[in-house]
């Protein structure tokens, strides 16, 4: 039987990351073929906050799954909701807050380095 790759028991938990407020559960989804290095799913808590950071090693693909979320890029304002993504380049600073209060945004993160 195949393990649940979103058993909440394997999620990391991180609390005010990057300075932000909230909760965010992160499940790593393994490893990646190149030029992929990551893909991480993603759980932000009603009303949470990822604080700003910059995209250090890797450029990213944002997409959301469920919710409704605000992506600041280069505090540049994306509004999200599922089915919706955002392209990060190396060096660009995101920051990111759920739009709800009510309930969690759910998202993924596709790291790529370039080649």
């Amino acid at each position: 039987m195949p393990i649940d790759p979103l058993d909440p028991a394997r999620a990391d938990v991180r609390r005010d990351l990057f300075g932000g407020e909230g909760v965010v559960r992160v499940w790593d989804l393994g490893a990646a073929p190149a030029p992929f290095t990551a893909v991480l799913y993603c759980e932000l808590a009603a009303g949470g906050r990822v604080g700003e950071h910059v995209q250090q090693s890797d450029d990213e693909l944002v997409v959301v799954l469920a919710g409704e979320a605000v992506l600041y890029v280069d505090d540049r304002a994306h509004g999200c909701v599922a089915g919706s993504s955002v392209g990060l380049p190396l060096g660009a600073r995101l920051a990111i807050d759920n739009a709800s209060m009510d309930a969690p945004v759910r998202y993924l993160i596709v790291k790529a380095r370039a080649r």
